[in-house]
């Protein structure tokens, strides 16, 4: 592995082509492939940039979904490899592509201090042979890709039959990852979908072939080590292997938020450091007995890496998670959405980032999945939500249909956010003759709900010129609460600087530490459901809220000792952790788990 971070993905389109632009150096990156509709445009955009003939794969056609994705996923392969045979073929000259992906690797890489010696090193026939030597090491970025496991929706034909389990959401896009000529990852996120892991067993890529090497791999994001491990046996039992654990910050990050049950991220990593060998063997033994069950002999002692993503902020935070976890990654998300060589902001959304404080980022229940959601005060999909209010007509258009999960009022799913769902939700709260003060309190967690399928995917449209006539240009965006923190528009080599310690593009600003940000993050959480259950607060919930409370006040436990046996190190002012782990402890003893006397 050349570089030791990775783009995490980044909504439905703001990295939908990023491993075009950055793969070549070396770095990875993950694309969403939820919506089929964009990775079709996206295709047709490339095709015509390239010049290169393109048949288009109409929606209508049997197995579409699963085709456009594979189609996409091999033209981004193809393309890839053309970059990077293209980058080794160049001398090197300033300027060069060749030169610039030493240029990003960090200072302690081998490889990075043989080109400063190759670039001093006198001409001759040894120069050549060095140089030849530095470029058989280059490694490409990978094209990883990412499914939401339990956004599955089912599919029907036009004659409203239903086209089977192969072709829900997911598994027709696993399907189009598996039939791709990509060898890199899936990465499953947002829960288990037991339906979605047994269908990975139908494609040989994920088994070891003669080599007992793995043509395509699984990565599980995870927020804690218990349903990691679960879920890592349930895929071992079935011969699958897990290559690695994406270990996510439930609040600290962008897009969705899954918050854990009170467990912090700093417990979670101890908990992999200390347990990472012993889950290791154990499945180990399962994927190897599954293996031996299907005629699968020729097993090669398989990696199984580590990472952590969410909140990381500068490059002392990210060398210490290297270190003191034993962690083999790092992913830097949100601070890309800044960098437009490697992300699709369009042009205002990007200015407003730039220019944005702490107080824009809020953590919302916008999304129709009815998980909390990472959003952005100034995006222009919250201005068309309030408009549509105004004019009497809540909700949005349903075209895509990907988040229908809905049947309260109806046979079919239809989604939360859509016009249709909201005029029949808003119409029975009327009906319910409640007091002022409850009905606008409703009216608002109904009419919360935005179309995410397209204010995620408005974005690319408008900075590549694709939008057509009448489509939205509302933007949603969904960076992590981190975003705050970086007021400019940066280029490649400054972020990648940064991370690398090279730069410090934060050197001038107040900033918490990491897992003080997410402690903070997380006692606000417990306040705002505190308040949300109040009116139905029964013995169930007060101790669901408790234990979450509980484990908070642990999790403050394990941060002054571990900061306390780093008070040798540069990571942070001593004095100013302890006091705000003392407020977070005070404020924690301030939130009383009970119900409220309403007199």
């Amino acid at each position: 592995m050349i570089h030791k971070f990775h783009i995490p993905v980044l909504g439905l389109g703001y990295s939908i082509d990023t491993p075009l632009k950055v793969a070549k150096y070396g770095i990875s990156s993950v694309v969403s492939i939820v919506d089929d509709e964009l990775i079709e445009r996206m295709r047709a955009y490339y095709a015509q940039k390239q010049g290169k003939p393109y048949v288009a794969i109409k929606k209508e056609a049997p197995n579409s979904r699963s085709q456009r994705i594979t189609a996409y996923l091999n033209m981004m392969d193809e393309e890839v490899n053309k970059q990077f045979a293209e980058l080794k073929q160049q001398e090197f000259e300033p300027g060069t592509d060749i030169c610039r992906y030493f240029e990003l690797l960090p200072e302690e890489s081998q490889l990075k201090q043989g080109y400063e010696l190759f670039m001093d090193y006198p001409e001759g026939e040894r120069k050549t042979i060095f140089k030849n030597l530095l470029k058989k090491q280059l490694q490409l970025g990978a094209i990883d890709v990412n499914i939401m496991a339990k956004v599955d929706k089912a599919n029907f034909n036009q004659n409203d039959e239903y086209t089977g389990d192969e072709n829900t959401d997911a598994l027709a896009a696993l399907r189009g990852f598996a039939e791709s000529s990509l060898n890199s990852s899936v990465i499953l996120s947002a829960g288990m979908n037991p339906r979605l892991y047994s269908y990975i067993e139908n494609f040989a890529d994920f088994f070891p072939d003669i080599n007992g090497q793995l043509k395509k791999k699984l990565i599980l994001k995870v927020s804690d080590f218990r349903s990691a491990f679960i879920q890592a046996k349930f895929l071992a039992k079935k011969g699958l292997w897990v290559s690695e654990f994406r270990i996510e910050s439930g609040l600290n990050c962008g897009g969705h938020a899954f918050a854990t049950e009170g467990f912090l991220l700093g417990p979670i990593l101890e908990e992999f450091k200390q347990k990472r060998q012993m889950m290791f063997e154990e499945l180990y033994q399962l994927y190897v007995l599954a293996l031996q069950e299907k005629g699968i002999s020729h097993i090669q002692l398989p990696v199984q890496k580590l990472s952590v993503q969410g909140g990381i902020g500068t490059a002392k935070e990210n060398e210490f998670l290297l270190k003191h976890y034993q962690l083999d990654a790092t992913g830097w998300g949100s601070p890309f959405l800044l960098v437009p060589e490697v992300t699709n902001v369009d042009e205002q959304t990007l200015q407003q980032l730039a220019d944005s404080t702490e107080s824009d980022f809020y953590l919302s229940g916008s999304s129709p999945l009815g998980v909390p959601f990472n959003n952005f005060k100034q995006s222009s999909i919250d201005m068309q939500r309030l408009e549509r209010i105004q004019k009497g007509r809540p909700g949005s258009p349903c075209t895509k249909k990907y988040l229908c999960s809905n049947t309260e009022f109806t046979k079919d799913p239809i989604c939360t956010a859509s016009r249709a769902y909201q005029h029949l939700k808003l119409n029975e709260l009327k009906a319910m003759a409640l007091p002022v003060k409850e009905y606008e309190e409703r009216f608002e967690q109904i009419t919360e709900k935005a179309c995410l399928c397209e204010g995620l995917t408005s974005s690319v449209y408008l900075k590549n010129k694709m939008l057509k006539p009448k489509e939205s240009k509302a933007v949603a965006i969904c960076p992590g609460p981190n975003l705050a923190y970086f007021s400019k528009i940066y280029s490649l080599e400054a972020m990648v600087g940064h991370i690398y310690g090279k730069t410090d593009l934060l050197a001038s600003v107040k900033r918490p530490h990491f897992f003080i940000k997410e402690l903070n993050l997380y006692i606000a959480y417990l306040q705002a459901e505190l308040q949300m259950q109040l009116k139905e607060f029964n013995e169930k919930k007060q101790n669901q809220l408790q234990r979450f409370k509980n484990q908070l006040l642990s999790g403050i436990d394990y941060y002054k000792y571990l900061f306390n046996q780093l008070t040798s190190q540069a990571l942070f002012v001593k004095d100013k952790i302890e006091q705000e782990l003392l407020n977070a402890e005070n404020a924690l003893a301030a939130t009383i788990i009970k119900p409220v006397e309403i007199k």
